[in-house]
């Protein structure tokens, strides 16, 4: 859903081709997970369908015909309902983490020892992200920022898991 909202948005600033909504993505949106063009195109099919974009010009390529979209009146209300809503948090509530934990101890194997793995992970991974943090662009550093944050979430909740896997274990034997 985000990414119709993105193309919907990059229209919003000017008509584009397919190739060029891409590549106006990939750099503003896809520094660690570009769009596939496959993506693009089927997304942009969804779009005209639902009346949110028009084809505004065909043009002669050096391969097939290119297609120029614009957005529609209908577009701009749809991406303004859209930009005023405030996004609900999504908690995981059943994430991988907490099922290897459940497993671990489930199977009577060491929790302990994957915890204390998963915690050098996430370790390695911030520190990674931090390098890349100081050679990174206002945009990059800030979506780093945002990955940064939920990593160091995710170990607030293997120390605090680490701490009661005792308690876990006599729990889910019931």
């Amino acid at each position: 859903m985000t990414v119709s909202y993105a193309l919907l948005g990059l229209l919003n600033e000017a008509d584009r081709h397919g190739y060029d909504l891409k590549q106006s993505y990939d750099r503003r949106f896809g520094a660690t997970r570009p769009l596939r063009f496959g993506q693009v195109y089927r997304t942009l099919a969804q779009l005209e369908r639902d009346g949110l974009i028009a084809v505004a010009g065909v043009e002669p390529g050096a391969g097939p015909e290119r297609k120029r979209y614009s957005i529609t009146t209908d577009g701009v209300t749809d991406l303004e309902r859209w930009l005023s809503e405030p996004e609900d948090p999504q908690p995981q509530l059943q994430t991988v983490l907490f099922t290897k934990v459940v497993v671990a101890l489930l199977s009577g194997r060491s929790a302990d020892v994957f915890l204390e793995e998963q915690r050098q992970r996430h370790l390695a991974v911030m520190r990674d992200l931090t390098r890349q943090r100081r050679e990174a662009s206002l945009r990059d550093g800030m979506l780093i920022d945002y990955q940064l944050f939920h990593i160091e979430a995710d170990l607030r909740w293997i120390e605090h898991a680490a701490g009661r896997l005792d308690t876990l274990a006599e729990e889910i034997k019931l």
